[in-house]
This record gives C-alpha cells, sequence and structure tokens, in this order.
C-alpha cells in the first residue's frame, strides 16, 4: 500500500476536526461560563478525553486485526494502555485529570508515529498531530482555569 492512497479522506479531517468541539467547547466553558457549571464541564472534559485516548488506543488493535500474520503482544499491550490510564484520569481530581490525559494524548501520538509509518499509514500524521494539539491545548486550558 503506497502512503499517499492511505491518506485521510476529506471526511476523515471533517469528522476529526468535528470531534475537537467538545474538548474547545468545554475548555472554553471553564473560562467563560459561571463557577456553577464548572463541575460538569469539568467532569465532561475529561471525560471526552478518556473516550479519545481509549479511541486511539483500540486503532493499535484494528491494525493487528487486519495483519494476517501472528498477533505480536506490544500492540495489543499499547492498545489498552490508554484505556486504563483513562481511567486513571477518571479518578483524579479534574485539573490533575486533565494533565495526565493532555500527557496521554501526546504518548498517543509518539506511538502513532512509530507504529504509522510501519503500516504505511504516515500520511495521517499531520492530521494527528494538528488533532493532538488542539486537544491536549484544551485539556491544559481546562486544568488552568480550575487550578
Amino acid at each position: 500500500m503506497k502512503a499517499d492512497a492511505a491518506a485521510p479522506s476529506l471526511w476523515a479531517r471533517r469528522l476529526g476536526f468535528g470531534g475537537l468541539i467538545p474538548f474547545v467547547g468545554l475548555a472554553a466553558t471553564l473560562w467563560l461560563a459561571p463557577p456553577i457549571s464548572w463541575p460538569l464541564a469539568a467532569l465532561a472534559l475529561v471525560g471526552y478525553g478518556a473516550t479519545i485516548c481509549s479511541f486511539l488506543g483500540a486503532i493499535h488493535w484494528g491494525l493487528v486485526m487486519r495483519d494476517a500474520q501472528p498477533a505480536p503482544m506490544a500492540p495489543l499491550i499499547w492498545g489498552v494502555l490508554p484505556s486504563l490510564v483513562s481511567w486513571v484520569a477518571l479518578l483524579l481530581a479534574p485539573a490533575l485529570g486533565l494533565v495526565l490525559i493532555a500527557a496521554l494524548l501526546w504518548a498517543c501520538y509518539a506511538v502513532d508515529r512509530v507504529q504509522y509509518a510501519r503500516h504505511q499509514l504516515q500520511a495521517w500524521l499531520p492530521l494527528r498531530l494538528q488533532l493532538t494539539l488542539v486537544a491536549s491545548v484544551s485539556c491544559l486550558a481546562g486544568a488552568a482555569a480550575l487550578a
């Protein structure tokens, strides 16, 4: 498979950027809305970030499943780690949970930089970088608003 053949489609880009709306909107809510709305907005932002991190881990299971050869353990183990770390983030105070989610988003991106190249999917990395940047900044902005 050629790398450019695996580039994200227009719909993938639109959906990816659309997926940033909760990150940006909830972070803005923590800065702009009355304090009474902060607990729900913080919980929603941590929860949404945890959901996205779980999704990013699951991609690695999908990559293993599409290969006909015996499944290597490392991608399978990595595939569940974002879910487990996200679960821990949900148990922490919201500001700390948001910092953990931001760090996890970057850890997912770092792993993807290596794994996507192995699967000839490096054409997805510019989109992944943009999405990771906005999502993680939103989480850190939300954490700062709560501090």
